[in-house]
């Protein structure tokens, strides 16, 4: 009978995939984790215990370090139908989460690729006049780099100045995130040494290379303030776009 259902809050819970995945280094609790995960609906630590033969304090050690990585969700049942004084008290069990890990070296994000391009094409169809869908993936890039503007905007509240300085440092904060590893080589240039799309780029080059540009020129451009602009300028081995410093033109 079930009597104090509980979802695991995730006491300490890493923030990134890589500290996740070490969590499963070490043998005995990569085979906990492999047992839960092969099980059908919740199970305890005896069940453990016994299927990975390993002591139940040890089990219950590793089954607990797996919640805390939120790799396992947990509940508490009674395992029996007993109510009242006498019945004992509810047992944990475990299951594994539904969280997503996805670690790569150096940093790849094809599920945004893929959701930026499944979108455009969606658009593409469901739009009256049937836009063209290269201007359609251009257009999703663009929504994209304004909602990663949002980002930026938002951790700059935690900043105290909020001059061009302060904001270039928030903003290639935010492109570290989501893997570009920004570096700024000298004054007036930040090369982004990562490209989060680079298989892709490199059998899709001007679509993917397109998709690109629009999502960092529309993020830089959006937030603002920072003096640089995106700039499509192709290298081996790094991203296709650089931040330059936006110099006005002159007008005669």
């Amino acid at each position: 009978m079930r009597l104090v259902p509980k979802m695991a809050e995730h006491r300490d819970a890493p923030s990134d995939d890589l500290t996740v995945v070490s969590a499963l280094a070490e043998r005995t609790r990569r085979a906990v984790y492999e047992f839960v995960s092969a099980s059908d609906g919740w199970v305890g630590r005896d069940q453990v215990a016994e299927g990975v033969s390993v002591e139940r304090a040890t089990a219950a050690h590793h089954l607990d370090r797996l919640e805390d990585a939120g790799l396992l969700e947990i509940d508490f049942r009674r395992l029996s139908n007993k109510t009242g004084p006498g019945a004992g008290r509810p047992a944990k069990l475990y299951r594994r989460s539904a969280r997503q890990v996805d670690v790569s070296l150096p940093p790849r994000d094809y599920e945004l690729a893929a959701q930026l391009l499944a979108g455009a094409i969606q658009t593409a169809q469901d739009s009256e006049t049937r836009e063209d869908p290269a201007s359609a993936v251009e257009r999703t890039a663009r929504a994209e780099g304004e909602r990663i503007a949002g980002v930026m905007q938002t951790r700059l509240a935690d900043v105290r100045r909020h001059d061009s300085g302060e904001r270039l440092a928030v903003a290639l904060e935010v492109l570290a995130d989501h893997g570009y590893e920004p570096r700024r080589t000298d004054a007036d240039t930040v090369v982004l040494r990562n490209c989060p799309f680079h298989n892709l780029a490199q059998r899709h080059t001007q679509l993917v290379c397109t998709m690109n540009l629009q999502l960092l020129d529309s993020a830089v451009e959006r937030f603002g303030g920072t003096g640089f602009c995106a700039c499509f300028e192709p290298s081996a081995d790094q991203c296709c776009v650089k931040l330059r410093r936006d110099v006005p033109e002159m007008v005669d």
